[in-house]
């Protein structure tokens, strides 16, 4: 299973990035998807996570300006940012519990190599 985020890019403050992470590989289905981020000289840290049946959850930073939604059938999700600030600036990473065609009866987490957001001031 490989994950491959991108969409991110340089912006300026007040501005809007979309970030879109496909899965791929022997997928048999996906339960939650998340997004994470880390910061230069910090840790990795939740920004937002949404269920299978469409439940989302945000970091305190973000509610308000972020939006994550997927697409079922295309293993994909998304990051919608807006009113984006320079202390958004990080890597962004996706991650999903992932059920594959060999194990149907467990799932397991995998990550995305992440995508650079740089937000000036």
């Amino acid at each position: 299973v490989q994950l491959q985020a991108s969409g991110g890019g340089l912006v300026q403050a007040g501005g809007s990035l979309r970030l879109s992470c496909a899965a791929s590989g022997s997928i048999f289905s996906i339960n939650a998807m998340n997004w994470y981020r880390q910061a230069p000289g910090k840790q990795r840290e939740f920004v937002a996570h949404v269920t299978s049946g469409g439940s989302t959850n945000y970091a305190d930073s973000v509610k308000g300006r972020f939006t994550i939604s997927r697409d079922s059938a295309k293993n994909t999700v998304y990051l919608q940012m807006n009113s984006l600030k320079p202390e958004d600036t990080a890597v962004y990473y996706c991650a999903a519990d992932v059920i594959t065609l060999a194990t149907p009866l467990e799932s397991m987490d995998y990550w995305g190599k992440g995508t650079q957001v740089t937000v000036s001031s």
